[in-house]
């Protein structure tokens, strides 16, 4: 049986069988579990806010520096890991929680897609707080502390509110961000909802652009506006870290993982690859392993 890249349950890290919410402090939870250095997916929704220390955390090989008053937001199915060694004390919140976890709550089920740092962009993902927020944001890291030690029959839902006036304060404080985008979201959403499904057997703009009912040039100007990229790059872009996931995979063969992205051989796959990001995948994978190993 091959190994993957390992994917956590949020009933592993919380030790409760039926556990829709994880609320805990970031030091602790780092002691708890020490295998989320390496690269791992989780099938729970992940936040992270540091409030203390420095280091890196990889989101879809995207890295970043670790820094306080910083908050990271991660869907279902991103690969990411941590490396905190020798940057001394590191403490924060974290919360995990299920996607169904608001769906008996709210009337819209998609209603964390209206927030742009739940999109699945590794870059969208990262907020940095404004000295304004600061305070009420970690005032409500602190009340989920408290909530979640308190057992009766409106935890949850009082839990949910929390997290709500949470990320309604976050929109807030990026507002100019989410009213640029809001009038196109929606068509732009489709589209990577899209692309999510099919980057395996539509590979060109025009396929999606027929599914979502525009022209190409629609299509194109629209991501060009809001991504600043083209909707060619948008695919391949997805393409291509599928192809990153999947060299995780010491046990896959690049053969193996030509096929399984529906490239019609292995040359062609590299030339993709290595046109791409630089370098071969043979040598992306090197570079994964030693970097692993440090």
């Amino acid at each position: 049986m091959r190994r993957s890249i390992p994917i956590l349950e949020i009933c592993t890290l919380s030790g409760i069988r039926n556990s829709d919410i994880v609320v805990e402090r970031f030091s602790s939870y780092l002691k708890q579990h020490k295998d989320i250095h390496s690269p791992h997916r989780h099938n729970f929704y992940h936040m992270v806010f540091f409030t203390k220390g420095a280091g890196f955390h990889s989101i879809d090989f995207n890295e970043f520096s670790v820094e306080p008053y910083q908050i990271y937001f991660m869907i279902p199915g991103q690969v990411h890991s941590w490396n905190f060694e020798g940057e001394g004390d590191v403490d924060g919140y974290v919360v995990n929680f299920t996607t169904e976890f608001f769906q008996s709550f709210l009337l819209r089920i998609d209603y964390l897609e209206s927030f742009s740092f739940f999109n699945g962009i590794a870059e969208d993902g990262v907020i940095n707080l404004t000295e304004s927020t600061k305070e009420p944001v970690q005032d409500l890291f602190e009340d989920l502390i408290t909530e979640s030690s308190v057992d009766n029959s409106l935890q949850k839902d009082i839990m949910k509110v929390i997290l709500l006036r949470l990320f309604l304060l976050l929109k807030q404080q990026n507002l100019k961000k989410e009213i640029f985008h809001q009038p196109s979201y929606t068509l732009l959403r489709n589209f990577q909802k899209l692309i999510e499904k099919h980057y395996t057997e539509l590979r060109l703009p025009k396929d999606y652009a027929d599914l979502l009912f525009v022209t190409p040039n629609h299509l194109n100007a629209l991501c060009k506006t809001v991504t600043g990229m083209q909707a060619g790059e948008l695919i391949r872009n997805r393409i291509l870290l599928e192809a990153k996931r999947l060299l995780v995979n010491q046990d896959m063969s690049i053969t193996e993982i030509s096929n399984e992205l529906n490239f019609n051989d292995n040359s062609y796959f590299t030339k993709f690859f290595k046109k791409q990001v630089g370098i071969t995948p043979e040598e992306f994978r090197r570079n994964i392993v030693d970097r692993s190993n440090i």
